[in-house]
């Protein structure tokens, strides 16, 4: 596994970015702001709501119209509310919760903790004894409970800093940690139960 980067440089690291940004609101040029945020967030805010959402053609529609919100609202953002990219995953994620919430079932809350048996319980076996182990592992990842399912994935497979993952599920890091730690034990606990507990996947 990849080190993890110390948090508070990560978060001063997403302000100071930003800072061109900003002074282009506050001076604004707010057109000019948002095609180079556009330009900077459109990848990673595409790949939080492919994250989230799991099919690409809603993922597009829902980075599309997050753009679009942000670009309406973009005049009236403040650095003093946080940085611009945690105000831009904000929209985000509020707007695939709410593209989720109408496609089925409440959603729970991403700080939710859950019994770690009840995650293991939720894995879906493998596809057959000959199944490579990383696509394996993607599938065991695949069928984690939300939470710990995005910060697996925007951690280890999008390697985004745990700063930015908490940045971009609207959680504190503490707990975007505890995700991870538990997401990585029920990995684990489901590997072992199948003979494969080999440290080798997670590389």
């Amino acid at each position: 596994m990849r080190a993890e980067p110390p948090f508070a440089t990560a978060m001063s690291n997403a302000a100071r970015r930003d800072e061109d940004l900003v002074s282009l609101i506050a001076s604004g040029a707010v057109e000019s702001a948002f095609e180079q945020m556009v330009a900077r967030y459109a990848p990673k805010v595409h790949r939080l709501c492919l994250v989230m959402l799991r099919e690409p053609a809603l993922a597009e529609e829902a980075a599309q119209d997050s753009l679009l919100r942000a670009w309406r609202s973009l005049g009236s953002y403040r650095a003093a509310s946080g940085a611009l990219s945690t105000w831009l995953y904000a929209i985000t994620r509020h707007r695939c919760l709410t593209l989720l919430s109408r496609a089925g079932p409440a959603v729970a809350s991403f700080d939710e903790e859950e019994p770690v048996a009840a995650e293991v319980a939720q894995i879906a076996a493998p596809a057959g004894p000959d199944a490579d182990g990383a696509a394996l592992l993607r599938n065991l990842v695949e069928q984690l409970p939300r939470a710990q399912r995005l910060a697996v994935t925007l951690y280890y497979y999008e390697e985004r800093a745990v700063a930015e993952v908490a940045a971009m599920l609207g959680l504190p890091e503490a707990t975007v940690k505890t995700h991870l730690h538990r997401g990585r034990q029920a990995l684990g606990q489901r590997l072992a139960a199948l003979g494969l507990a080999d440290p080798a996947l997670w590389r």
